[in-house]
């Protein structure tokens, strides 16, 4: 299987140039250390007697910041150093920004095929290889197997698009699946997803999901949090508010994509008719789609703001847009409801709500949210949040929730406990993984 894929990778990559590299120029920020792509990290120091080196990779922001209750309580073991690698340029600064003093070595994952990935593993030389979610790379674990290292999976996760990919293919997939020493999975629904795609029971454990063990910082004071909100202009009342003595309540979008800026800036409208002085919060998935949002502004009234500009906006704002990457839990914090996005038709997958939740801040999200099946359930039986049918049950949701304060704080209490209530992820983790330590 692994010639066929050496084989059959290099006209594929050439054929997909095109597309990764329009996203990376898009994107911005890929020409540094560009190298690492082709397997030429550079070298960490010497290896250590008695000191296990780990490679762990986390693709992107929201694996990178999981990722961190793992990596503090790993240090605090003794006799282990780590080697961190990121997909994303985004990731990567991210990644430096974060972890650069406490780690061995941050670089850039490298593509997958044989001279690369080969270069990859003889510079890093580690003891243990760790992958996050669903990342199963053949050549990858390939050289893991050649030198006998284990792989460990943790935070093992399979979307419902995930899954289905893989059932295509069962026979690769029972293949990569059993080059996977041990996978901890996020849910009881990924282990069984992993055991149904080939995994042996004996090697999958439940572990919980990471994500929420995610500490939030800076974690805003009410003092802070007021001065964030002065700091965006959008605690001033504006004329036209019915109501103008009342402080204004924010609406988050979070993480949206195509389609949901569109719904939450005309749910704005109605909310403003309905008597309702809200503002909107709008931090897209994406970054870089902010010339496409701004469209969208342009062609309506109401004053708004991107916060790329880096200033600060000269007269009240309606609509401010977080365009910037790696600011969403700090700016969720002046949110009162909250959209989640990915969720409407024709997206599909949804957005991850731990973090609005971690937050207590109530929760709408469309029919659409596969990729956190299972959360979204225990949410909503939780009553911490709402599933919107479609566009319109969305904005009636929505709309509920600005217009019933007690609805709101019953669904922010709820939320606060849910997410209390499933933490311990790390700890579980961490026990499995000192099995494949020194």
């Amino acid at each position: 299987m692994i010639w066929f894929y050496r084989l059959l990778f290099l006209p594929v990559l050439l054929l997909s140039l095109p597309y990764y590299g329009w996203r990376m120029i898009k994107r911005g920020g890929y020409r540094h250390d560009f190298h690492h792509r082709f397997g030429l990290i550079d070298r960490p120091p010497p290896k250590r007697k008695g000191v296990t080196r780990i490679w762990i990779q986390a693709v992107s922001v929201g694996e990178l910041k999981a990722i961190g209750p793992i990596l503090e309580m790993l240090d605090h073991l003794g006799d282990i150093e780590i080697v961190l690698t990121t997909t994303t340029s985004t990731g990567y600064e991210l990644a430096r920004k974060a972890y650069a003093s406490s780690l061995l070595k941050i670089g850039i994952f490298p593509i997958d095929f044989l001279p690369f990935s080969r270069s990859a593993w003889r510079r890093l030389d580690p003891d243990l290889a760790i992958l996050m979610e669903s990342e199963m790379w053949p050549e990858h674990l390939k050289q893991a197997a050649k030198r006998k290292v284990p792989v460990v999976l943790i935070n093992g996760r399979l979307s419902d698009r995930s899954y289905r990919r893989y059932k295509k293919l069962p026979t690769v997939t029972r293949k990569l699946l059993r080059q996977v020493t041990r996978i901890m999975t996020a849910t009881d629904q990924d282990r069984q997803r992993f055991e149904d795609l080939g995994a042996l029971p004996e090697n999958i454990i439940c572990t919980g999901n990471l994500k929420f063990d995610v500490t939030i910082d800076p974690l805003l004071n009410p003092s802070e949090r007021d001065g964030l909100i002065e700091e965006m202009n959008l605690a001033s009342n504006i004329k036209e508010t019915r109501s103008p003595l009342r402080p204004p309540l924010i609406i988050l979008g979070s993480s949206t994509w195509p389609g949901e800026e569109a719904m939450l800036l005309s749910f704005l409208e109605e909310a403003l008719h309905a008597g309702i002085n809200c503002r909107l919060l709008l931090v897209p998935r994406h970054a870089e789609r902010r010339g496409e949002i701004k469209s969208l502004l342009e062609k309506q009234d109401r004053h708004w703001h991107l916060r790329s500009t880096n200033s600060k906006p000269t007269k009240a704002v309606r609509i401010y847009v977080g365009d910037t990457t790696g600011e969403l839990a700090y700016l969720s914090q002046i949110a009162d409801i909250a959209f989640v996005g990915k969720s409407l038709p024709p997206n599909e997958g949804g957005q991850t709500p731990i973090e609005a939740a971690a937050l207590s801040i109530p929760i709408v999200y469309g029919p659409n949210m596969g990729n956190f099946r299972q959360i979204c359930t225990s949410l909503e039986n939780s009553g911490a949040a709402l599933r919107a049918e479609n566009e319109s049950d969305a904005k009636r949701l929505l709309l509920s929730l600005l217009q019933n304060r007690k609805k709101r704080e019953k669904m922010a209490s709820a939320a606060r406990e849910w997410h209390k209530k499933n933490r311990g992820a790390t700890v579980r983790t961490v026990t499995e993984l000192q099995h494949f330590l020194h």
